[in-house]
C-alpha cells in the first residue's frame, strides 16, 4: 500500500509518525492530510530513513538539486555535494546526473542519502543515448518507462515527470510570443521527442501505467512545469497556464489511482504576481503540494541567483508553497561546487522560514521570539543554537575584536539595548525617589 492508500484506509504509517513527529502535529492530523492528498510523505518503498512531510500546515522543506553533466562527472563530488546539502539542512535532494555511469552515481547517491532523493528519468534515457551519438529521436516509449521503473526499483522517491507537455498544450506555447521558449530541460527532451515521432506525449497517453510503477513503489509523482516561464516577461501566459490545467486533472487521476502527487511550479515570475501564482496552482491542483523553483522575480543577477532566489521563495512559501527548490550562485553560470549548494541551501531555508512565519507553521514565530530575547541579554550561546546557520553565526562573532564582551564591535559599548537598559534604570530609579518624596 502506498501512503496515501494507508490514510484513506485510516491506517497511520510508521512514515506517518515520523513526518508528524518531524512537523511537532498528532499523527491523525497527519493522517487526514495525506488522505486529502494536500501532503505528501515522499519514501520509496524500497529505502529506511526519516520520512518528511510535503504541504499544507507543515513546515516548508527545501530540496537541493545536484548531480553531474556531459562536460564534469565525478561521484565522489556529487556524494561532497549531498553531504553538504544535508549538513545545511536540505530536506531533499535531486540527482539530475546526466554525464559519467549514471547508474552508478544514482546508486551512489541513494547509498549514501539520509533524506529524499529525486529524479528526472528522462535525463539518464536521453544522455545515454547521447554519450552513444545518439538522442530523442532514438529513445522508444518502451525504455522511456523502463527507465522510469529501473529508478523506482533502485529507490527514487519522487520523480520529476513532464506529462503536462501535450499536443494541445504546444499548440497553446506556438501561439504564444516567448522570449524564451521552453527553459525546462526534461519539458524540451520531451517536446522534441513528440516532434521527432509524429506522437503524443506517452508519460500523458499511458499516465495510467506510469501510475502503476508509482503504485507499486510508492514513488511520489512530481508533475514537471514543462512550459514553466524562463523569463519574468513570460510568466503567466496561456501555454503556463494551460499545463497547469492539464496538471490539476492529473492530480485527481493520480489520488484516484493511490498515488501520491505534487505539482512544479516556476520559476520566473515578476514579485508582484508571484503570490497569486501560488493561489492559482492551489486551486487549480485541488491542493497539491506546490514545488517551486526560487521563484526568481529578476533576470539579470548572475552569481547572486541565490539571493534572488531567496526573495521570491519567501514570498512564494508566504503565499502556500510548500516545497522550494534551491537556486544556487552558479544558476544560470555553470554546474554547482560544493559551495555553492551550501550557499543555496541556507538562502532557500531563509525564505522557507520566512514564509512559514507568514504562515504560522508551528514553532516558527516562537524561535523568532527566543532569538529577540537572546539578543537582549547577550545569550550568546542561544543565539548561535537559534541561528539558521550556528556555524557562521560563532565564526563571525569569534573574528570581532569584542568577542569576549557582552557587546558587538559594530556599536560597542554605544549599544542601542545596553542604552535603553540605563534608561530603563534612570526611569525606575526616578520614580522610586518621585513616590518617596
Amino acid at each position: 500500500m502506498t501512503q496515501l492508500e494507508y490514510a484513506l484506509a485510516g491506517e497511520v504509517s510508521p512514515e506517518m509518525v515520523q513526518a508528524a513527529e518531524h512537523d511537532g502535529i498528532p499523527p491523525e492530523e497527519m493522517l487526514r492530510k495525506v488522505a486529502a492528498g494536500t501532503v505528501v510523505i515522499p519514501k520509496n518503498r524500497m529505502r529506511a530513513f526519516e520520512a518528511r512531510g510535503i504541504g499544507e500546515g507543515l513546515s516548508t522543506k527545501i530540496n537541493a538539486n545536484i548531480g553531474t553533466s556531459l562536460s564534469h562527472a565525478s561521484l565522489d563530488e556529487e556524494i561532497d555535494k549531498l553531504s553538504v546539502a544535508v549538513e545545511a539542512g536540505a530536506d531533499a535532494a535531486m540527482d539530475l546526473s546526466t554525464g559519467g555511469d549514471i547508474d552508478a552515481i544514482l546508486g551512489g547517491i541513494i547509498e549514501h542519502s539520509p533524506v529524499m532523493i529525486g529524479t528526472v528519468p528522462i535525463y539518464r534515457s536521453v544522455s545515454r543515448l547521447m554519450v552513444r551519438g545518439g538522442g530523442c529521436g532514438d529513445l522508444t516509449e518502451e525504455a522511456i518507462f523502463t527507465d522510469i521503473e529501473q529508478e523506482a526499483r533502485m529507490g527514487v522517491d519522487f520523480m520529476t515527470l513532464h506529462c503536462g507537455i501535450t499536443r494541445n498544450t504546444l499548440a497553446v506555447l506556438g501561439g504564444c510570443d516567448r522570449i524564451m521558449g521552453i527553459v525546462s530541460r526534461g519539458g524540451s527532451l520531451m517536446a522534441e521527442w513528440m516532434q521527432l515521432h509524429g506522437r503524443e506525449n506517452p508519460l500523458y497517453e499511458h499516465y495510467d501505467r506510469l501510475l502503476d510503477i508509482a503504485r507499486t513503489y510508492d514513488v511520489t509523482l512530481s508533475l514537471g512545469d514543462g512550459l514553466r516561464p524562463g523569463s519574468i516577461a513570460d510568466a503567466e501566459d496561456r501555454a503556463q497556464l494551460a499545463e497547469l490545467i492539464t496538471l490539476g486533472e492529473l492530480v485527481t487521476r493520480a489520488r484516484r489511482a493511490g498515488v501520491q502527487v505534487m505539482v512544479e511550479g516556476p520559476g520566473h515570475v515578476p514579485l508582484s504576481r508571484i503570490a497569486s501564482d501560488m493561489k492559482l496552482q492551489k486551486r487549480l491542483c485541488n491542493g497539491a503540494p506546490y514545488y517551486v523553483l526560487g521563484p526568481l522575480p529578476t533576470d539579470i543577477a548572475p552569481g547572486y541567483d541565490h539571493i534572488v532566489g531567496a526573495i521570491g521563495g519567501a514570498i512564494a512559501a508566504a503565499s502556500g508553497a510548500d516545497f522550494l527548490c534551491y537556486v544556487t550562485p552558479a544558476e544560470h553560470l555553470g554546474l554547482p561546487a560544493a559551495q555553492d549548494v551550501y550557499e543555496g541551501v541556507f538562502a532557500s531555508r531563509i525564505a522557507a522560514h520566512i514564509g512559514d512565519l507568514e504562515k504560522g507553521v508551528r514553532g516558527a514565530w516562537e524561535r523568532n521570539e527566543a532569538m529577540s530575547a537572546a539578543r537582549r541579554h547577550f545569550d550568546w550561546e542561544s543565539m548561535f543554537r537559534l541561528a539558521i546557520d550556528p556555524a557562521k553565526a560563532r565564526r563571525v562573532r569569534c573574528q570581532t575584536e569584542d568577542r569576549d564582551k557582552d557587546v558587538c564591535t559594530m556599536c560597542g559599548e554605544l549599544c542601542a539595548v545596553k542604552t535603553y537598559e540605563r534608561f530603563l534604570k534612570g526611569r525606575e530609579a526616578k520614580q522610586k525617589s518621585t513616590a518617596a518624596s
